[in-house]
C-alpha cells in the first residue's frame, strides 16, 4: 500500500559527501505524515539505526557514530526524506534503508522492528 524508494547511493572517496533520497507514495502519503528512520547494514552485521526525523520535521535523532556528519531532513510537499552525508569514512560503507512508522503519531524509534514500511536499500561505498 505504501511504497518507499531510496536513491542516491554510490561510490565516494573518504571525506566526500553524498545525499540519499527516499520518495514515498501510496495511501495517506501527503495528508498523514509518518516519522521516518534511516538505517544501514553492512555484510555480516545487524541493521543499525542511523537517524530519524519526526513526522513534521521539527525533531531529529542521530546515532553517536554519525552526529555532526549526517543531516536528516524532509520535504513533506514532495513526500520525500533526505539523508545528507558529509565527511564520509570507510566504516560508513553499507546498504542504506529508509523506513516509515505505520502509525501516524508514532515517534522516532531506534529499533528497526518498530517500522512498518521499508525501501529496497541503496549501496553506499566509501573508499580510503
Amino acid at each position: 500500500q505504501v511504497q518507499l524508494v531510496e536513491s542516491g547511493g554510490g561510490l565516494v572517496q573518504a571525506g566526500g559527501s553524498l545525499r540519499l533520497s527516499c520518495a514515498a507514495s501510496g495511501r495517506s502519503i501527503g495528508r498523514s505524515m509518518y516519522a521516518m528512520g534511516w538505517f544501514r547494514q553492512a555484510p555480516g552485521t545487524e541493521r543499525e539505526f542511523v537517524g530519524g526525523i519526526s513526522r513534521s520535521g521539527d525533531s531529529t535523532v542521530y546515532a553517536d557514530s554519525v552526529k555532526g556528519r549526517f543531516t536528516i531532513s524532509r520535504d513533506n510537499a514532495k513526500d520525500t526524506a533526505y539523508l545528507q552525508m558529509d565527511s564520509l569514512r570507510p566504516e560508513d560503507t553499507a546498504v542504506y534503508f529508509c523506513a516509515a512508522r505505520a502509525t501516524v503519531f508514532a515517534p522516532i524509534d531506534r529499533d528497526p522492528n518498530a517500522y512498518g514500511y521499508w525501501g529496497q536499500g541503496t549501496q553506499v561505498t566509501v573508499s580510503s
